[in-house]
């Protein structure tokens, strides 16, 4: 006697639930950065197809960019943000939502920069096959640092998590800082004391000195990570020649400050063009380190 045959739910997320997963990790997404994530290897107009539904439901609304060109750049409604609100892949998100679309308008520019270099990620992920997907970065992160002058936050552009498989097995981590060339060199180069200034704090425990062994197992910084994540600047918006004087400025800042000289000892830290990234792909020698030698490598070797 042959046993039933069981019939098991799908269990596979549908291309709805998917894009609006990605809507709400990256807040605002252009409808075809959305099909580069989700289905680039299918006509583009088959993500019109998974976006109608969502906008006729209210979950999601759009705002127009570019003027004449008619690119849309999608972000979550209250009743999207509500409905993904206990979703497993999206807990721990801090960043706050785009909900109008004027504020998607003001905020598209450094938002949607910061997508293209995820996906420049995305791209060279998917060729060498290694593990990273669309949900692999994170925006605007956010980490508390000691209120003793300067900042009392870091707030990273991006944080992503990448396993390379060749030549073996690795996980990586990485803080994202995007550069449009809208501040000045030395507020960007700045940056890197805030990093360094996270690398360093230790919480003080109430009425309690702590040892040196002490301080060793309670960096602030080892409760989110098992190693501080490389730091990785992303330049663009300006001539070769005012990214390369960036580029020395940040190399500069490991050289001229001591807590940045002590970082740059323990952390990989480097920087990138982003028409760069998405010409080459992130793993070619497109790297400036900002320590040491000068010569351009892949992320993972910095």
């Amino acid at each position: 006697m042959t046993s039933p045959t069981v019939i098991q739910p799908d269990t596979s997320d549908t291309y709805a639930h998917q894009a609006l997963a990605l809507i709400a990790q990256h807040r605002l997404l252009a409808t075809t950065q959305i099909h580069q994530m989700l289905m680039p290897h299918t006509p583009p107009r088959k993500v019109h197809k998974v976006l109608m539904p969502l906008r006729a439901e209210g979950l999601i609304a759009h705002t127009v960019l570019g003027g004449r060109s008619g690119l849309q750049a999608h972000f979550l409604t209250p009743a999207g943000i509500q409905a993904v609100s206990d979703w497993p892949e999206l807990r721990g998100r801090n960043a706050d939502p785009i909900t109008s679309p004027t504020a998607a308008a003001l905020r598209s520019a450094h938002t949607l920069t910061g997508v293209r270099a995820h996906l420049a990620f995305l791209t060279d992920a998917r060729t060498r096959q290694d593990e990273y997907q669309p949900l692999d970065w994170a925006p605007e992160v956010t980490h508390r640092l000691p209120d003793t002058g300067g900042e009392d936050r870091l707030v990273a552009d991006a944080v992503f998590h990448y396993t390379a498989h060749r030549p073996r097995r690795v996980h990586y981590r990485a803080f994202v800082e995007i550069d449009r060339t809208t501040m000045s060199s030395e507020r960007l180069a700045r940056k890197l004391i805030t990093y360094a200034r996270l690398y360093d704090y230790t919480p003080q425990q109430a009425g309690r000195r702590q040892t040196v062994a002490d301080q060793a197992a309670t960096f602030a910084w080892q409760r989110f990570y098992p190693r501080f994540p490389r730091v990785l600047f992303i330049l663009t918006g300006a001539s070769p020649t005012t990214l390369a004087n960036r580029i020395l400025d940040l190399r500069r800042m490991t050289t001229d400050h001591e807590l940045v000289t002590r970082l740059a000892a323990r952390v990989p830290l480097g920087a990138a063009v982003l028409e760069d990234l998405e010409e080459h792909g992130p793993s070619a020698p497109v790297w400036t380190p900002l320590a040491g030698d000068a010569e351009r490598r892949g992320w993972m070797q910095l």
